[in-house]
C-alpha cells in the first residue's frame, strides 16, 4: 500500500471512531435520560428515533470542530493530556453548536422537539470519555502496524552532534513511532558524534539521495550555532514533492518561542525575556505546592513507612539522605531523599551514580528507577524549599562547573527546583546532556502556565507507574 493511501486509511479510520464513539455517547446519553430520574422523571419519553437527526448533526459537528483544532493530522508522538484537553474543549463546542444548529435548522419542521438537558449533558460528558478511549484504541491499533511494517516513513536525519544523536537514538528505539532511518547526512562534510555506518552522503548530495532512498521525511538537527543561512540552503534543497520537512530548534528558537512585541516611547522592541512567572501566577503556583504536598504528603505516607522499613531492614543508617543543592536564586538549600545507597557511599567524595553503581542498595535501585526516592521532596516543597514543577536542582560543586561551559544556566535558577520538570518528562533525568536539559529548564521558565504544570505532574505519575524502568537514565 502506498504512503499516500496508508495516511488516508490513518486519517479516514481515525474520523470513523470518533463518529462512532460520538454517537454512541449520544445513544448511553439517550438511555440514562430514561433510566434515571435527574433532575427529575421525564414527563413524556420520546421514541430514539426522533432524536436521529440530531445525533447525525451531533457527529457532524464533532468532526468539523475536530477538524478546525487540528486532531486529524497525522502526528507520531501526541501527549494524551494535551489531546484530553483539546477533546474536552472541542466536544464541549461542538455539543453547543449542535445545540444550537438543530434548534434553528428544526425549528417549526416535523423533526422539531424538545432537547431534555439531562440527555445533552450525559451526551456531554461520555462524548468526552469515549472519543478519549476510541482514540486511544485507535492509537494502540496503529502502533501495532507501524511495528508490522506497515505506515511507516523513511526518515533522513541532517546534522550531527547531541541534537542528532538523540534523534537518531529516539528513531531506533522507538519502532512505533513508524520511522524507518534511512540514514544520516554530514554537515560540511565532517562527523564527530554519529557512527560512519548512519553516515550515506554529504549535503551537496542531499537532492540525489532523497530520491535514492525514496525518503518522505527530512530531520534537520543542526549543531547548535550553526548559521541560519546553512539551514535555509538545505530546506531548499529538500524541495522535492511532498517531502515532509523538520527542523530541531536551536537555544535561540526555544527562547523565542513566545516573542512577544513591546515598545519604548513608540520605539518597536521584541521581548524574548518576558518572565511567565511573577505577580498573582507566583501566588497561584505556591498555592498549588502547598495543596499537592499536604496532599500527598497525608495519601502516600503509609507507602512511606514501608519504604523506610524496607530501606532500614536491608542496610545500616538514616532513612532519609539530606544533600545540598541550589535552588531560587542560587541560594544553598537541603533536598531531602531517601537514602539509596550504602552509608559511605560518598566517602572518596561526590560522584555521579552509574550503571550498575555499587554503592545502591537493592531496594535503593527500584527506589531510583521509580523515582520513589523523591517522594520525600513532598517536606521541601511544603517548606517552600522546593515546587512541585520546576528546573531539578543540582549540587553547588556541580552548579559551578556547569555555570563555566553552559550559557545561560544559571538562569534555571530564577524560579524554585522542582520534584520534576519539563526536561525529566522528556527523557532527560540521570545521567543524561546537561546542556539539553537546560534548554528544556529555560523554556519552562519562559513559558510556565498553570497547565503546564498539571500535565508535567500527570505524565509524571503515569511514568512512575507505567513507565519501563529499564528505559530510564537515573541509575
Amino acid at each position: 500500500m502506498s504512503q499516500e493511501r496508508t495516511r488516508t486509511l490513518y486519517i479516514l479510520s481515525k474520523m470513523a471512531m470518533d463518529a462512532l464513539m460520538t454517537a454512541l455517547a449520544f445513544v448511553i446519553g439517550y438511555y440514562l435520560r430514561v433510566v434515571l430520574p435527574f433532575p427529575a422523571s421525564p414527563a413524556e419519553v420520546t421514541g430514539f428515533l426522533a432524536y436521529l437527526p440530531m445525533l447525525i448533526v451531533q457527529v457532524l459537528s464533532v468532526l468539523t470542530v475536530f477538524y478546525f483544532n487540528k486532531l486529524y493530522h497525522v502526528a507520531r508522538a501526541v501527549s494524551r493530556v494535551d489531546e484530553l484537553y483539546t477533546i474536552f474543549g472541542a466536544v464541549s463546542i461542538a455539543t453547543m453548536l449542535a445545540v444550537a444548529i438543530s434548534a434553528l435548522t428544526f425549528k417549526n419542521t416535523i423533526f422539531e422537539l424538545d432537547f431534555p438537558r439531562a440527555m445533552i449533558l450525559y451526551a456531554w460528558l461520555f462524548g468526552i470519555l469515549l472519543v478519549a478511549l476510541g482514540r486511544e484504541f485507535h492509537r494502540s491499533t496503529w502502533r501495532r502496524l507501524r511495528m508490522r511494517g506497515i505506515g511507516r516513513d523513511r526518515v533522513l536525519v541532517v546534522g550531527d552532534g547531541e541534537t542528532a544523536q538523540a534523534i537518531i537514538r529516539k528513531i531506533q528505539w522507538s519502532p512505533y513511532l513508524g520511522y524507518d532511518l534511512a540514514g544520516v547526512i554530514k554537515p560540511n562534510g565532517e562527523t564527530h558524534e554519529i557512527p560512519d555506518s548512519l553516515v550515506i552522503g554529504t549535503i551537496s548530495e542531499l537532492p540525489e539521495l532523497i530520491e535514492r532512498h525514496h525518503v518522505q521525511e527530512v530531520i534537520i538537527a543542526m549543531p547548535e550555532g550553526t548559521p541560519h543561512y546553512d539551514i535555509v540552503r538545505v530546506v531548499n534543497m529538500c524541495q522535492r514533492g511532498s517531502i515532509a520537512i523538520k527542523i530541531f530548534p536551536d537555544l535561540f528558537e526555544f527562547v523565542t518561542t513566545g516573542v512577544t512585541l513591546d515598545d519604548l516611547g513608540g520605539i518597536p522592541l521584541l521581548n524574548v525575556r518576558d518572565i511567565q512567572l511573577r505577580g498573582w501566577k507566583l501566588s497561584l503556583k505556591r498555592a498549588m505546592d502547598i495543596v499537592g504536598a499536604a496532599v500527598g504528603l497525608v495519601f502516600l505516607s503509609p507507602f512511606m513507612m514501608l519504604f523506610a522499613a524496607l530501606i532500614r531492614l536491608e542496610s545500616p543508617g538514616p532513612v532519609f539522605y539530606c544533600q545540598e543543592r541550589m535552588g531560587l536564586d542560587g541560594r544553598p538549600f537541603q533536598m531531602i531523599k531517601f537514602r539509596s545507597m550504602r552509608q559511605d557511599a560518598e566517602k572518596d567524595g561526590p560522584g555521579w551514580t552509574t550503571k550498575d553503581d555499587p554503592r545502591r542498595t537493592k531496594v535503593g535501585a527500584w527506589l531510583r528507577a521509580k523515582n520513589i526516592d523523591e517522594l520525600p521532596q513532598l517536606i521541601n516543597v511544603l517548606l517552600g524549599d522546593m515546587s512541585l514543577v520546576g528546573p531539578r536542582p543540582e549540587r553547588p560543586i556541580y552548579v559551578q562547573k556547569f555555570r563555566q561551559s553552559i550559557p545561560r544556566y544559571m538562569e534555571r535558577h530564577r524560579e524554585k527546583a522542582g520534584m520534576t520538570g519539563w526536561a525529566q518528562v522528556n527523557g532527560l533525568r540521570g545521567d543524561t546532556s546537561i546542556a539539553e536539559r537546560t534548554k528544556y529548564d529555560l523554556w519552562y521558565v519562559e513559558n510556565w502556565s498553570l497547565w503546564l504544570d498539571i500535565k508535567i505532574i500527570v505524565r509524571t505519575i503515569l511514568l512512575t507507574l507505567l513507565g519501563p524502568s529499564n528505559k530510564t537514565n537515573a541509575y
